[in-house]
């Protein structure tokens, strides 16, 4: 299995204390997932974010329904957190949002992703056509919505 790695990086005009908060409740993630996927959390509110929470969404991906659930692996408020996929479309999801101080009263946020496909070589080819170019799809949407988002609820 190849484990693949997709990284972001984006500045954000306040503190990490103030970021962290938008970023740590998994409702929020509609907000900033295109409406193409047709994401929706489905897991019963309010979820308490902290190692060990199970989350479930459901979407849809070039007109195939995906349920997918993560678990929050690490909670360190406003530092970090880590969602890992325990049933879903890959065979590895580790997502790691890291929110640095920069210095200025701002934060940088980055996203690392280091995620995998099942199947072999399907899985590689089905990566090189589709899985990389959706994945930055659905980052760069996610870079503008969380980047509209900062003109209002992190000033």
């Amino acid at each position: 299995m190849t484990v693949h790695v997709l990284q972001r990086e984006q500045s954000l005009p306040a503190t990490p204390a103030d970021i962290f908060p938008f970023f740590g409740d998994a409702n929020n993630l509609e907000a900033i997932t295109p409406p193409w996927l047709g994401f929706a959390v489905t897991t019963p509110g309010p979820i308490e974010m902290r190692p060990g929470t199970l989350i479930e969404y459901r979407l849809r991906l070039h007109a195939v329904p995906i349920r997918w659930r993560t678990t929050i692996a690490a909670w360190d408020p406003p530092r970090r957190f880590v969602d890992v996929q325990i049933q879903g479309p890959y065979g590895l999801w580790h997502h790691t949002h890291d929110f640095e101080d920069d210095g200025r009263g701002g934060t940088i946020m980055r996203d690392t992703v280091r995620y995998a496909l099942p199947l072999g070589v399907l899985g590689e080819v089905a990566h090189r056509l589709l899985v990389r170019r959706d994945l930055a799809a659905i980052f760069d949407f996610r870079r503008d919505a969380i980047a509209r988002q900062s003109q209002s609820y992190f000033t």
